[in-house]
């Protein structure tokens, strides 16, 4: 059985955390607390977030004085994946003495043509309680913002994840017994140019799309969403929140989620299940057992009729959606 597990942004930093190096180890040795235990029964690949350290690092190197332009997105995309990946792959060495773990720095093709260019909508970057903050340094470094919640963030191009360059590369590695760290960040984003040769791409791919490419190319028995809420909720926020439990593709796609948040991993999810006919599951990182087992979090497949059950009041009002799709 073949498993790949995306980890959120969560993973490595909380909402208020200081990004300090030490912060980020021990969140990565709690992730790996709950996924090593998996590799027992999968081959694990893992795939990870970056948005709050490649906003980080942009921020750093546009206020750099030793440079003369601040490093490209893409670059600052690969030094994320070598920094995360080698956290997470330290952490499983350490809790896995019976496997071997490799870290990959992986590609992700785009289409330079694809219009996600022209609109940026993937968050980067720390969120700013102080507008006028913000829009200060959006002035300064030519950023484009957004709001997240009750506060503003940085948005850049998250153009479409058409290929996994690597892809070759990570089935050899899982076939000879490695976990793998892999597409950190959704990859480093990559155009093809009219010669055949590649170049670096000014964006950030979305992780958990790039995560469902990812898995749908492994024949990935499972793919696994991890981020800081229990499941997928309709209404979110609202007192009217209900949790999905189980649903189908078509269930979720007829929903609305937040562009910045659930809604990659509601897609993710219902283009792996709809391109393999396996199960993917969405929820919280330490309940990922459980996510496996459908005992938490939202299980999306095949011909699941959808299953809601309010927020509050667990054990009160579960039931089946009367004309779900399928």
């Amino acid at each position: 059985m073949r498993l790949v597990a995306a980890l959120g942004g969560n993973a490595l930093l909380e909402r208020g955390d200081a990004p300090d190096a030490a912060v980020q180890a021990a969140h990565v040795a709690e992730a790996v607390g709950v996924l090593a235990p998996l590799s027992r029964d999968y081959q694990l690949v893992v795939t990870h977030g970056n948005g709050p350290q490649v906003g980080l690092l942009a921020v750093e190197s546009a206020d750099d004085p030793a440079l003369t332009r601040p490093y490209p997105f893409d670059v600052l995309g690969a030094e994320t994946q070598g920094m995360i990946g080698y956290l997470l792959v330290q952490a499983l060495e350490n809790a896995l003495s019976d496997h071997k773990v490799a870290g990959l720095i992986t590609q992700t093709l785009v289409d330079a043509d694809d219009p996600a260019f022209s609109a940026p909508t993937k968050f980067v970057g720390p969120a700013f309680a102080d507008e006028d903050e913000a829009r200060s340094l959006a002035e300064r470094f030519g950023w484009t913002l957004a709001r997240d919640g009750d506060s503003l963030r940085r948005v850049v191009a998250s153009p479409e994840p058409l290929e996994i360059l690597e892809l070759a590369t990570i089935e050899r590695l899982i076939e000879a017994g490695v976990v793998v760290v892999c597409a950190g960040g959704g990859g480093v984003p990559v155009v093809r140019r009219p010669d055949g040769t590649l170049a670096g791409a000014q964006a950030v791919v979305d992780k958990d799309l790039a995560a469902a490419l990812l898995a749908g190319r492994l024949g990935a028995d499972a793919l696994m969403l991890l981020t800081d809420v229990g499941a997928v909720e309709l209404d979110f926020g609202t007192p009217a929140a209900r949790a999905v439990r189980q649903a189908s593709p078509g269930f979720l796609r007829a929903g609305r989620f937040p562009a910045g948040s659930m809604g990659p991993k509601v897609e993710a999810a219902a283009r792996f299940v709809e391109a393999t006919g396996k199960r993917a599951m969405i929820g919280r990182l330490r309940d990922a057992p459980e996510l496996l087992s459908g005992a938490r979090g939202t299980l999306v497949g095949p011909g699941l009729d959808a299953v809601v059950e309010p927020i509050r009041g667990a054990g009160r009002g579960t039931g089946s959606v009367a004309g779900a799709a399928r």
